[in-house]
C-alpha cells in the first residue's frame, strides 16, 4: 500500500514555492464562496500545511525571508498610502487614539496577568506591551476597497504606530532592566540613536529620492530604489532597538510625497506586495499556530481565553471611546477597532524577548504556555480583525458609492483627450491626465497621435502606433481604461479637433514641446486654429521634470475669470492634481476670484493645501517669475479673444513666458466657454450647479455693461 507520508513534509524549494502559489491562488476563491475575508484563508491554509497541521510543507528559510519582507511591506504600504494632510489636520485625534489604544489594553492585560494568571510584575508588563501593540493585518482589505485615505484608516495607522512605538520602548526598558543596563545612560543613548535615525532619514531620503526620480525614469530601477530605501530604514531601525517594522513604516511616510497613489510606480509596489510577499507572510504566520494545544486542556485554554478577551476588549474600548469622543459614525468606529485589534509577527517578536529573559537558571519570563497561548491568540485576533474590517469597509464604501452616484449625476461629462507626438513628453502628459481624472467616475482617457499626410506618413504612422502602445501599457499598469488612435490629417489642429468630436471628449491636455521658447507659429497659427470652433477646455503643458517631484503649483488667475463657464472645470482639475501630488497650490488673482476659489477648495477639496495671494493687475505676472523655483509648476489661466476675462495684456503672454519663465515647468489653460461664439450672444444653458453660478454672474456683468437684456 502506498504510504504518502514518506513524501511529506516537502523540502524541495521549487515544490514549496509551487504549493504556496496554489494556496495564494485558491484561498481567495474558496473564502469568497464562504463569504469569509480571504486573509483569514491565508492564515488557515498555513495552519493546515504547517508542522502542526498535516505537515505538508517544511517552514524553511523562504518563509522567514519572505515573511519578514511581507510584514515590512504591510507597514511600508500603510505609511506610503496614508493621507499625510489628513494626518496633520487630525494629529490631536491620532495622539488621543494612539494613547488610548496603547494604555487601555496595556492596563487591562497587566491587571489580568497579575490578578488572575498570577504572573510576576515584569511578565505582566511585557504581556501588556505585547497586547498594546498590534499589526495591520487587515490593511490589505482597506486597500482593496480604496479606503487608504479615509479618516478612520488614517487614525488607525497613526495610532498603530504610536502604540507600537510605546510598546517597543516598554519592551526595551524591561529587557535592559533585566540585564542591569536600564539606567539614565541607556535612555540617553537610546534617544540619541532614535534622533539620529529619524533626523538622518528626514534629511537624506527626500533629497536622494527627488534626485533619483528626476535622473532615472526606468520603472525597474525606480522600484528597486524604493525597496532599497525601505530595507535600509528597517535595518537601521533594528539597529537602534525599534524593530524593522517601525523603520519600514517610517520610510513609507517619508516617501509618501514622491509616490502618488495613481502612479505606475505605486501600482507596481502594491501588486508585488499583494501578490507574493504579504500572502507569504500570512501563510508563514499560520504555520506557527498549533491548534492541537486547544484540545490538550489544562491551563492553556485559560491563558488563550484571557489574553484574547482582555487584549481584544481593550482595543475595542479604545476604538469606540475614541469614536464617541470624535463623534464618528459606528462604521468608522468599527473600522478603527478592526484595524487595531490584530496581532502577528510583532507579538511573536515580543514574546520571544520574554523567552530570552532568564529569571533564574532554566526559568524564563515567558514559559511555553505563554508562547503557545500567544501564537493561538494570533489566529483568533486575525479572524476578528479581518471580519470586522471587511464589514466596516463594505458599509463605508456603500455609503460613499451612494454619494458618488449623486455627484456623478452632476459631473458625468469627463473624457480627456491627450494628443501626443514626442515620446519624451508623452509619459508626463499621461501622468498629468491621470492626476486630473475623477477616479470614482472611472472615465477612460483617449490618446491621439496625428501624423501629416505626406511622403513619410507610413513611417510616422508606425512610430505613432509604438508610442500609443507604450502609453497603453502604462495606463493598463494603473488600471486606467484608455482608447488610442493614430490619425492621418493634412492639418494637425484639424485632426485633433475632429478626433475630439468623434470621441466626444470633454477637454484636451497636450504638450508645449519647446524647452526654451514658444514659437510664433505654434502660439499664433496652431493654437488659434485649435481652439477656433472648440469651446472646450484646452490645457497646454511644458513639463520639465517628473510630476511627483513638484512641490508647489502657482496659478495666475485673470480678473473676471469667475464669469467663465469653465471656471470650476479647470479649478477642479488643478485641485485634483495638487491633491494627488500632495503639493501646495497657490492662487494669484483678484479678491473676487480668490473668494470663490477658496470656497470651492474648502467645500470640495478640504485636504488640499491651498494659499491665496492678491494680484492687483495682470502686469504683475513678470514679478511672479522671481518666486518660481525649479520644482514649481506655474499655471497661467488665459482666455480667448472676445471673452469676458480676456484682456489686451494677454497679447504679450508668449513674449513674457519666453522671457521670464524659460526652462520652467509651465501650463497654459484656455477655459471652457459658453456657446459657439461670444459675438452671437447665444449661450448653451449650463448643466451643473457651479456652471449656473458662473452663468448668472456673467449675465449680471453683461447687464451692467448694457450689452444684454
Amino acid at each position: 500500500m502506498l504510504n504518502l507520508s514518506q513524501y511529506f513534509p516537502i523540502t524541495d524549494p521549487t515544490l514549496i514555492f509551487f504549493v504556496v502559489l496554489l494556496m495564494i491562488l485558491f484561498a481567495p476563491i474558496i473564502m469568497g464562496r464562504l463569504r469569509i475575508p480571504h486573509i483569514i484563508g491565508m492564515v488557515i491554509a498555513g495552519v493546515f500545511v504547517g508542522e502542526y497541521g498535516f505537515n505538508i510543507l517544511q517552514r524553511d528559510a523562504s518563509f522567514e525571508l519572505f515573511g519578514k519582507v511581507g510584514l515590512y511591506y504591510i507597514m511600508f504600504l500603510a505609511g506610503l498610502e496614508m493621507d499625510m494632510e489628513g494626518f496633520k489636520k487630525n494629529i490631536s485625534r491620532v495622539a488621543i487614539f494612539g494613547l488610548l489604544t496603547f494604555a487601555v489594553p496595556f492596563t487591562m492585560t497587566c491587571v489580568m496577568g497579575i490578578s488572575i494568571l498570577k504572573y510576576s510584575l515584569p511578565a505582566a508588563l511585557l504581556l501588556g506591551c505585547l497586547m498594546a501593540s498590534n499589526t495591520l493585518i487587515a490593511y490589505p482589505i482597506v486597500g482593496r476597497y480604496g479606503l487608504q485615505r479615509h479618516i478612520s484608516s488614517t487614525l488607525s495607522v497613526g495610532a498603530t504606530m504610536g502604540a507600537l512605538f510605546l510598546s517597543l520602548v516598554g519592551v526595551a526598558a524591561i529587557s535592559n532592566a533585566f540585564h542591569g543596563s536600564g539606567g539614565v545612560l541607556f535612555w540617553i543613548w537610546f534617544i540619541i540613536r532614535l534622533a539620529l535615525f529619524c533626523g538622518g532619514m528626514l534629511l537624506l531620503v527626500p533629497r536622494l529620492t527627488r534626485w533619483f526620480l528626476r535622473r532615472y525614469s526606468d520603472a525597474v530601477m525606480q522600484f528597486i530604489f524604493v525597496m532599497a530605501v525601505m530595507f535600509l530604514s528597517a535595518a537601521l531601525s533594528d539597529w537602534i532597538g525599534m524593530e524593522g517594522i517601525f523603520g519600514a513604516f517610517f520610510a513609507g511616510v517619508i516617501m509618501n510625497r514622491y509616490i502618488p497613489a495613481l502612479s505606475p510606480l505605486m501600482n507596481r509596489i502594491e501588486f508585488t506586495g499583494n501578490a507574493i510577499f504579504i500572502p507569504y507572510f500570512l501563510i508563514g504566520v499560520g504555520m506557527l499556530i498549533n491548534v492541537r494545544l486547544l484540545f490538550h486542556g489544562g491551563n492553556i485554554l485559560m491563558v488563550v481565553f484571557l489574553i484574547v478577551i482582555f487584549g481584544t476588549l481593550g482595543k475595542a474600548v479604545a476604538a469606540y471611546i475614541s469614536g464617541l469622543i470624535f463623534r464618528m459614525p459606528i462604521s468608522w468606529q468599527n473600522m478603527m477597532f478592526g484595524l487595531t485589534s490584530a496581532h502577528a509577527a510583532g507579538a511573536i517578536a515580543i514574546v520571544m524577548v520574554g523567552r530570552r529573559l532568564e529569571t533564574s537558571p532554566g526559568q524564563y519570563l515567558f514559559n511555553d504556555e505563554v508562547l503557545n497561548g500567544v501564537i493561538i491568540m494570533i489566529l483568533f485576533t486575525c479572524i476578528i480583525s479581518t471580519i470586522v474590517t471587511e464589514q466596516a469597509a463594505k458599509t463605508i464604501r456603500l455609503h460613499e458609492k451612494d454619494d458618488s452616484q449623486k455627484l456623478s449625476q452632476k459631473v458625468d461629462d469627463e473624457k480627456i483627450l491627450i494628443p501626443v507626438k514626442y515620446p519624451e513628453y508623452a509619459d508626463n502628459l499621461l501622468s498629468m491626465a491621470m492626476m486630473m481624472r475623477n477616479k470614482r467616475l472611472n472615465r477612460g482617457l483617449v490618446a491621439l497621435n496625428v501624423v501629416y499626410d505626406d511622403k513619410n506618413v507610413t513611417k510616422n504612422q508606425e512610430a505613432g502606433k509604438r508610442l500609443l502602445e507604450h502609453l497603453q501599457n502604462i495606463a493598463s499598469a494603473t488600471d486606467v481604461p484608455m482608447q488610442s488612435q493614430v490619425r492621418i490629417a493634412a492639418n494637425i489642429a484639424n485632426g485633433i479637433k475632429h478626433a475630439f468630436k468623434e470621441f466626444q471628449a470633454s477637454e484636451i491636455i497636450m504638450g508645449l514641446h519647446f524647452h526654451k521658447e514658444i514659437s510664433t507659429k505654434f502660439w499664433g497659427q496652431f493654437t488659434q486654429s485649435l481652439y477656433n470652433g472648440l469651446n472646450s477646455q484646452i490645457m497646454i503643458a511644458r513639463i520639465m521634470q517628473p510630476l511627483n517631484t513638484i512641490r508647489r503649483i502657482q496659478v495666475a488667475v485673470p480678473s473676471r475669470a469667475e464669469f467663465e463657464t469653465g471656471f470650476y472645470r479647470w479649478l477642479e482639475r488643478l485641485a485634483r492634481m495638487a491633491g494627488n501630488l500632495e503639493c501646495r497650490i497657490q492662487f494669484h488673482g483678484r479678491q473676487e476670484s480668490l473668494n470663490l476659489i477658496k470656497e470651492y477648495i474648502q467645500n470640495r477639496h478640504p485636504n488640499v493645501r491651498a494659499e491665496y495671494t492678491f494680484m492687483g493687475h495682470w502686469n504683475e505676472l513678470p514679478e511672479l517669475a522671481a518666486g518660481i523655483r525649479e520644482d514649481h509648476m506655474f499655471v497661467i489661466v488665459t482666455a480667448r479673444k472676445g471673452t469676458v476675462s480676456y484682456k489686451n495684456a494677454l497679447e504679450r503672454l508668449p513674449d513674457e513666458v519666453n522671457r521670464y519663465f524659460s526652462g520652467k515647468t509651465l501650463m497654459i489653460v484656455f477655459p471652457e466657454q459658453f456657446g459657439d461664439s461670444m459675438d452671437s450672444m447665444t449661450f448653451a444653458q449650463p448643466q451643473h450647479q457651479e456652471e449656473q453660478s458662473a452663468y448668472d454672474l456673467f449675465l449680471q456683468w453683461l447687464r451692467k455693461q448694457g450689452k444684454y437684456s
